[in-house]
């Protein structure tokens, strides 16, 4: 079973014209077509959509800058990745094949006649977090606050963030940013130009204190590119996220960015978009896990999907050599634990009554599990090829061990910080 995947994941990357069956429409051993694995993740998607959050501001407000820094995506992939929802609203799915995260966007508030009433209505019954984000430099935020306090009157315990964005355009001239960060210290306001000190000031007196009993934090950022030469370009990124796991009720950053890979020497920016599609890929593997008599074909073909993804982001072709070294180091122990695990789950789903409740979620946490640990270990292992450096059996053996854990215990907060 687990050479079969391996399989497919060759002829997948080998292509499509020779690999593919023009009449049947099969993509390899995988044996499902790309019209079933996109009906497979549609299904997965709507079992479990990602988190909605909404980011509520005036255009140039710098929104875009914020799912910049949170997803580390540069910005023209974010510019290509938008979809129109309604007249001014657009999502953004991170990442695009399985989002572990949707960006709300909207836009034209203040607008002469423009009511976004419909629009605002729509992203309301969407979202599950607010950052509403206001360029400190623009005074004039009657229209965003106008809409956190509505929001706040009929949903009181939302959780609201104010991101105040753009600090160095109220710097004086040749004025660097205060390192290390102030603004989460008593007495920051003496520690900044008065400026800026007022004019963050007086946006949170404008908007006062909101209805309810939901959190609502004030985080100053100056999210900048390189281009700019403003260091550092994550100006109070960090603050962010904190603010970010305070106020939301999902595991934002777990989704986002993992710590561990940078424990193991991995290069960042490669390591930061890896963790973001395996996760993206088990939350969709789980989903499917939990429905009956699909995963047989279902969860091996998302595996191969989410291999050639990550070949691709490293820059490595999943050709049959780098197949074959990829599952000689994992070793005939987890390959034939693969197979069992994945022939478990689906013959507990066919007992009656059991297979319909315990069997769902024994489905889920194994897909998710399965698809978690083979992603890290192709992370790792990819990631050392990239750089034409070996890797160890025993290392690719031992993220592949821990990451089955860890992708086991993955679902669990999702699925209760979503749905609570």
């Amino acid at each position: 079973m687990f050479a079969n995947l391996l399989t497919g994941l060759r002829r997948t990357i080998r292509g499509a014209a020779a690999e593919k069956d023009p009449e049947s429409g099969l993509n390899g051993e995988s044996g499902m077509s790309d019209a079933a694995l996109n009906e497979a993740l549609r299904r997965a998607r709507a079992v479990q959509p990602p988190p909605v959050v909404w980011l509520l501001g005036k255009t140039q407000s710098g929104k875009t800058s914020i799912i910049r820094s949170l997803t580390g995506s540069p910005d023209a992939e974010i510019g290509n990745g938008f979809q129109s929802c309604t007249r001014t609203a657009r999502f953004y799915d991170h990442p695009a094949d399985a989002p572990v995260v949707r960006f709300l966007d909207t836009q034209g508030l203040g607008e002469v006649d423009y009511d976004p009433a419909e629009d605002l209505a729509f992203c309301e019954s969407q979202a599950q977090l607010i950052i509403a984000v206001v360029k400190v430099s623009d005074g004039l935020q009657g229209a965003v606050f106008d809409v956190l306090r509505a929001v706040r009157r009929r949903r009181p315990d939302w959780p609201v963030i104010v991101a105040q964005t753009c600090l160095h355009e109220v710097y004086p001239s040749g004025f660097e940013h205060v390192l290390p960060y102030p603004f989460d210290q008593s007495g920051w306001e003496t520690r900044v130009p008065p400026n800026l000190t007022r004019a963050l000031l007086f946006q949170r007196d404008r908007l006062g204190a909101l209805p309810g009993n939901g959190p609502m934090v004030w985080v100053p950022v100056d999210l900048t590119l390189p281009e700019d030469d403003i260091l550092p370009t994550d100006y109070g990124l960090d603050a962010l996220w904190k603010a970010v796991q305070r106020a939301s009720r999902f595991d934002l950053e777990v989704r986002l960015r993992d710590e561990s890979d940078r424990e193991d020497g991995q290069s960042d920016s490669f390591s930061l978009a890896a963790h973001q599609q395996i996760v993206g890929y088990a939350m969709a593997s789980a989903a499917i896990g939990a429905l009956p008599l699909v995963d047989l074909a279902a969860l091996p073909a998302l595996q191969v999907k989410m291999l050639h993804k990550l070949g691709e982001l490293a820059g490595v072709r999943w050709d049959k050599r780098r197949v074959a070294e990829f599952s000689a180091l994992l070793g005939p122990g987890i390959m034939a634990g693969y197979g069992l695990r994945l022939a478990g789950r689906s013959v507990i789903k066919l007992i009656p009554v059991l297979g319909q409740t315990g069997g769902a979620a024994y489905g889920a946490a194994t897909g998710a599990g399965l698809t978690f640990a083979l992603g890290k270990a192709a992370r790792l292992y990819l990631d050392h090829a990239a750089q034409g450096r070996s890797v160890r059996a025993e290392d690719v053996r031992k993220i592949f061990d821990e990451a089955l854990r860890r992708g086991r215990n993955l679902i669990k907060p999702f699925g209760q910080k979503d749905g609570s």
